[in-house]
């Protein structure tokens, strides 16, 4: 049972908002360049979102993640090679992204709240369910591949 009971899209909706403030009350110019640094990151961000996406539907398996034990099969292809969570880190990338648009060191310090939010309460139950789906497979694949990258 998760013990998040908000949906991550959710939750990053949440800390953009946070980070929409504090940067109203904080600007920093970071350069010239934070429109090209601001699309860069968040297509980094889109992409990895969507190769997690695209991996489960191949996989026929569950991409809601407040029910990782509807999960029927166990992903560690494509963009799974490289980290756990690609979605989530995708949602970091594009937090990144939001924060540099802002031009807000402050805000941009949100991203940390949202990853040990997110560690928590949605990435550490996802894995106490997934371990009991599949045991030694998942064992054996989190000692292999980094949660986030």
């Amino acid at each position: 049972m998760l013990n998040n009971k908000i949906p991550p899209l959710v939750v990053v909706l949440f800390f953009a908002l946070i980070m929409a403030l504090i940067a109203h009350y904080s600007v920093i110019d970071f350069s010239a360049f934070i429109l090209y640094l601001t699309v860069s990151l968040v297509t980094i961000g889109c992409v990895f979102c969507i190769a997690g996406l695209v991996s489960f539907r191949l996989a026929n398996t569950t991409v809601n993640p407040s029910k990782p034990e509807q999960a029927t099969s166990l992903v560690t292809s494509g963009v799974y090679r490289f980290s756990r969570n690609p979605m989530y880190v995708g949602f970091v990338f594009i937090l990144l992204g939001w924060g540099i648009w802002l031009s807000s060191l402050w805000a941009l310090l949100c991203v940390a709240g949202f990853i040990a939010y997110l560690t928590l309460f949605q990435i550490i139950p996802e894995e106490r369910a997934l371990t009991q789906l599949f045991g030694e497979d998942y064992i054996q694949y989190k000692n292999k591949v980094k949660r986030w990258l």
